[in-house]
Formats: structure tokens, sequence, C-alpha cells
């Protein structure tokens, strides 16, 4: 059995690995950065066009460029959700690396407490190193995601571009 003490000092040593790792994964984690889409042309009448023969024209080039590039700018990239910090990854991997050090400390010289202790911080630092893993594995797959939807705008923006030019518009 565990005494209080040793609650104390395995929740000591999980700390003092918990940061020290967390420091340093949190600076690769943060190491990725999501780009925006791009901004739509802009349009001028150029041959004195109304206001509602624009908007038409507008609706006309629009639906022709989505046919065109089968690419709805309305639907924004696909979002892989929240941050994830749970903390899930680093508790099982702290409870099971106390649990199977405490086994090893027991069977090699009756040192429960003492394997318990340092498997639960070998345990903690490996589910902190699992969880970075998987925020950097999301974040890749959320940049791919908008640098697909940025490719597909600039295409549709051309095409949209192209109709209105193709209208007697000026096109920026």
């Amino acid at each position: 059995m565990i005494k209080i003490s040793n609650t104390v000092d395995i929740a000591r040593t999980l700390r003092a690995a918990l940061m020290g790792t967390a420091l340093a994964v949190a600076a690769v984690v943060t190491g990725s950065h999501i780009a925006t889409a791009q901004s739509a042309p802009i349009i001028y009448p150029s041959q004195g066009q109304s206001l509602g023969e624009q908007a038409n024209d507008e609706a006309a080039c629009r639906s022709w460029s989505q046919q065109q590039t089968g690419f709805n700018p309305a639907r924004g990239p696909v979002y892989y959700g929240g941050s994830g910090s749970s903390g899930g990854e680093v508790i099982r991997g702290a409870a099971g690396g106390a649990a199977l050090g405490a086994i090893g400390g027991a069977i090699s010289g009756g040192k429960a407490g003492k394997g318990a202790k340092i498997g639960a911080g070998v345990g903690a630092v490996a589910g902190l190193l699992r969880k970075g893993r998987k925020k950097r594995a999301k974040q890749q797959a959320q940049q791919q995601a908008v640098n697909q939807y940025n490719q597909q705008l600039a295409g549709y923006n051309r095409a949209f571009g192209a109709c209105m030019q193709g209208r007697g518009y000026a096109v920026n």
C-alpha cells in the first residue's frame, strides 16, 4: 500500500516532469499557422451600369463561376475541431505508468512506491507527447484544408472576374 507521503512525492515528480515537457512540446506545437482566405475581386461598372444591373450580372457570373469550377465559396474550409486540451492522454499515461511502475518495483525488490513515482512520470510524459502529436496532426489537416479552399477560391475568383469583365466591368 502506498503511503500519503509517497502520493505527495508522486504528484511532485509528475508535476516536474509535466512542466519541463510541456514547455518543449508547446514550442513545437505552436509553430503551425493557419492561412486565411482571399478576398473577393472588386467590381466597378465601367460602362455606366446601374446598381440593379450590376447585382443581376454578379448573380449570373457567380452562378456561372460555380458551374465552371465546381466550387461554392459559401462553404468554407473544413474545421477540424477545438483544442482538445482535456488532458486525458496525460492522465491516462500517468495512471498506466504508475501501475506498471508499482508492479515492476514490487517485483524487483518491494519498492512499489518508488516504481509508481517513476512510472507515473514516464507515463505522463508519454501521454503529453502523444497529445502533442495528435494536435499537430489536426493542425496539419486544418492547414491542408485551408490551402485547398484557397486554391479553389482563387480559381473561382478568376472565373468570376473573367465573366464580369466580359459584361463590361472593371475588375481588381
